[in-house]
């Protein structure tokens, strides 16, 4: 009895085990044996202020937070020796262009950021683990027009869009979607 239900049930197995399921955080763009992440100040191509910090702050703590690896902001070593692997990134270019426009002030109201951002995942070796030239992200934001209560918005608005950018490409790395 035991046999025909056995045979019954490994096939159904040997398929779910080839599937390609992996558990979460399985980082498969990492080599096995990497412990060490080096994620250095994002390079920029744009004039905007900041921006290159609060992207990097925000990939640094993703991989922090959803993985083991020591990360660092400095590739040239941790605790004495060079990382496993670099996270390099660049800004492309970063837009800000009006959304909504009031008839009544002639101004705008609303605004969208719009972030271009290549990445580059290096081993220790020089090969080339992860890439992708074309990450495009958006923010919208309200302005404020009213001057006693106003509030610069589109900081903040970066901020959402780099925790937004630094969760995909954490996923990415780490689940290869």
């Amino acid at each position: 009895m035991r046999r025909p239900v056995l045979f019954a049930v490994l096939p159904c197995l040997l398929a779910l085990s080839a599937c390609g399921y992996h558990t979460l955080g399985a980082a498969t763009h990492l080599p096995p044996g990497t412990r060490t992440l080096a994620i250095p100040v994002f390079a920029t191509k744009t004039n905007a202020y900041r921006t290159e910090t609060v992207m990097t702050t925000a990939v640094i703590r993703e991989f922090a937070a959803r993985t083991r690896l020591r990360v660092s902001p400095n590739d040239s070593s941790i605790a004495g020796e060079a990382p496993d692997t670099i996270l390099r990134g660049t800004i492309l270019s970063q837009t800000v262009a009006p959304l909504t426009y009031n008839s009544q002030t002639q101004q705008s109201s609303s605004f969208l950021i719009t972030m271009d951002v290549a990445v580059t995942l290096i081993a220790r070796d020089g090969r080339i683990l992860y890439k992708n030239d074309d990450y495009v992200f958006r923010q919208q934001y309200q302005s404020t027009n009213d001057l006693p209560t106003f509030l610069e918005e589109n900081p903040a608005a970066i901020e959402r869009l780099s925790r937004d950018f630094a969760r995909a490409l954490v996923a990415d790395v780490l689940e290869s979607f």
